[in-house]
């Protein structure tokens, strides 16, 4: 087990102790951390005692213990997963080089804005849910709620100290600006676009989680086969904790869908579609939940970039930023000869164009985002299966409502079929949440912190979080 210091004030197992200039550097901007957490975490709980996972180790066992702490005493802390002896760089140019303990010079600013905007994304998303637990429909679900934000913050701290420690002038003022950016700010906004989007309910949260931190999923995988060992080793560990994120949004979304079929059986409902039958019970119907998939599954696409990218082939060839899973892929990891097929726009239809693989890097990881996302919709029908409801959710096609990349400058329905403006705006209320379904949604939001109870419109847990009973006190909240 590779030792963590927890008599510091950050814990580490960087050994962060034997660095005086960096341990005064992260010292000092810890104060400042705390500030923003305070001021732009969630609202209204900072002295509720939540039965949170503290990570104490960075084995695959054994490594997070659980207990109840104050959020803003939680113990954030830099870990990095442990140095693989003899490792080498897996792609790219420099494939089969020793991995780079230090920033190559060439691949300097490459390499900080990689670093940057991952670091941007951490924040921007506990910006976005700080508000959420004012109507948490339990204290299980504000527990998890809490759980994801705490751990999000760590994962801020992780690239705070890539920045700190290996970018000099340039990281420690690009670590103060992490802080200076809010998402959703008008004239300082966080750097990706889905992540200045609201999050003001739950149902949009468990998309969240199910979807973008998917997207999170799948680009720290691509990082945690770089060539820059440090960058690597702390994006598997952030991969530990980021599992948890995707169960609260895949199990949250699957308890709305079963709490909907339950009210559906007992109160005689056969028409999936029937909206207003379903609402009178206060569920959420199932057209709104598909509604709301196609919003947050468009929005996270973008968070790929361009399908066809330079930026992107770059950032593989010089080894930084690998594939999805990069080692267990069978070509030979630089692509200089190879093509992939990549789905564009030709003669105002939706083709599959073979294209050089090195600059459908992009492409290729969002067909494997898209793959993942297939199988979440599989666990998600199967519920509908099982009460034997002829209904099935889906994910919409690429081309819908995409504002970067092949798509952006044409309106797809969520068939994939181009339409014109007009006609799309039109229909959009087909496809995308209204205005009175998201009031509908906002209405049910009310607070239940009744330990066990949960709000109508979402069904209990199979399990309580480490064991715990179903009438566990999750959250203490303070008087």
């Amino acid at each position: 087990m590779s030792e963590v210091d927890y008599t510091a004030l950050i814990p580490n197992n960087v050994d962060l102790a034997s660095d005086a200039q960096l341990k005064r550097a992260l010292e000092a901007w810890y104060p400042k951390y705390i500030d923003w957490w305070k001021s732009k975490g969630p609202v209204g709980f900072q002295d509720s005692e939540v039965y949170l996972r503290t990570a104490v180790g960075v084995d695959a066992e054994g490594w997070a213990k659980f207990g109840y702490v104050k959020m803003p005493e939680y113990r954030w802390g830099i870990l990095l997963a442990p140095q693989e002896a003899g490792r080498t760089i897996a792609f790219g140019q420099h494939k089969g080089e020793p991995v780079w303990q230090d920033v190559p010079g060439e691949y300097r600013a490459m390499l900080r804005r990689l670093v940057v905007i991952q670091g941007d994304t951490e924040p921007a998303s506990v910006e976005q849910q700080r508000f959420l637990g004012q109507t948490a429909p339990s204290l299980y679900d504000m527990r998890n709620l809490f759980q994801v934000n705490v751990e999000e913050g760590r994962h801020l701290w992780a690239m705070v100290y890539l920045l700190q420690k290996y970018f000099g002038r340039d990281g420690r003022e690009e670590a103060e600006d992490l802080l200076k950016r809010t998402s959703g700010d008008a004239d300082k906004p966080r750097i990706l676009g889905a992540f200045n989007e609201a999050t003001p309910d739950w149902l949009s949260f468990f998309m969240f989680t199910t979807f973008t931190d998917r997207d999170g999923k799948m680009q720290l995988e691509s990082l945690a086969s770089s060539g820059f060992d440090p960058l690597a080793r702390t994006t598997r560990f952030m991969l530990t904790e980021e599992g948890h994120h995707m169960f609260v949004g895949r199990t949250g979304v699957e308890r709305v869908i079963q709490q909907t079929c339950e009210v559906m059986t007992e109160n005689g409902i056969t028409d999936p579609t029937d909206k207003e039958a379903v609402r009178k019970h206060g569920a959420i119907d199932l057209a709104t939940m598909q509604k709301k998939i196609n919003f947050h599954y468009s929005v996270t696409l973008d968070l790929f970039g361009a399908e066809i990218s330079t930026n992107a082939a770059n950032s593989f060839n010089a080894g930084l930023k690998g594939r999805f899973r990069e080692v267990r892929i069978d070509d030979d990891h630089q692509l200089e000869n190879d093509t992939y097929p990549v789905a564009r726009v030709v003669d105002g239809e939706v083709q599959i164009v073979d294209t050089p693989a090195l600059s459908a890097i992009n492409a290729r990881l969002c067909d494997d985002y898209m793959d993942d996302c297939e199988k979440v919709m599989k666990r998600w029908n199967r519920v509908l299966q099982t009460h034997g409801l002829d209904y099935s959710l889906s994910l919409p096609h690429r081309a819908f409502r995409r504002a970067v990349g092949e798509f952006s400058d044409v309106y797809a329905t969520v068939a994939g079929e181009i339409v014109s403006e007009t006609e799309w705006h039109e229909r959009k209320d087909e496809w995308l949440a209204s205005d009175a379904d998201l009031e509908y949604i906002l209405s049910l939001m009310q607070s239940e912190t009744s330990p066990g109870k949960y709000a109508s419109w979402i069904a209990a847990p199979r399990a309580g979080i480490n064991g715990q009973p179903g009438d566990f006190e999750y959250v203490k909240l303070a008087a």
